[in-house]
């Protein structure tokens, strides 16, 4: 059965229809739960907590075919609570990771990422990491696609500037 079909099925209260939903999106889920929260449990804790909520509010969704935009930015946004709550890297943490790790392109794309506005990482991680087209981000938030574009337009520059700033105290 089509993605949406089962989509509108799992809105109108089908249980079975919410099960094949959450299994067909599972993956996807599960990364970024991984992505935000850099560990295993966290990241199922987090795959039981957003069903949870899903299964509460899919009658809520309006349009079938973004179910799957709407889930993961429940995940994004229930990843971003759990990361204030436990302010989980400390100073003392970011040390020690750069310590283990020989690639540190990696851990300064994260801090570049985490030095955006909330808004701005969930619209970085939706268009680059999840590939939402931006139409479908626009529908998602409720605002003009020309909004979405000078918005990702202007993350990117914050990005750059950061990084560029970044690169130059690293020469010094």
């Amino acid at each position: 059965m089509e993605e949406v079909e089962i989509a509108k099925k799992a809105i109108k209260g089908d249980e079975q229809a919410f099960l094949q939903v959450m299994q067909l999106y599972k993956d996807t889920l599960y990364r970024t739960a991984f992505a935000f929260l850099k560990n295993e449990h966290d990241a199922l804790e987090a795959m039981q907590e957003v069903t949870f909520r899903a299964y509460q509010k899919i009658h809520t969704v309006k349009e079938p075919r973004y179910v799957k935009t709407w889930l993961v930015r429940i995940m994004m946004n229930y990843c971003q609570d759990q990361l204030k709550k436990s302010k989980r890297y400390s100073s003392s943490e970011i040390v020690q990771e750069i310590g283990h790790s020989e690639d540190t392109t990696h851990l300064e794309i994260n801090e570049a990422i985490a030095s955006l506005t909330s808004g701005e990482q969930q619209l970085i991680f939706l268009k680059y990491f999840q590939n939402t087209k931006i139409k479908e981000i626009a529908e998602l938030e409720k605002i003009p696609e020309g909004t979405v574009k000078s918005r990702l337009h202007k993350a990117l520059k914050s990005l750059r500037d950061f990084l560029s700033e970044k690169g130059d105290a690293d020469h010094v």
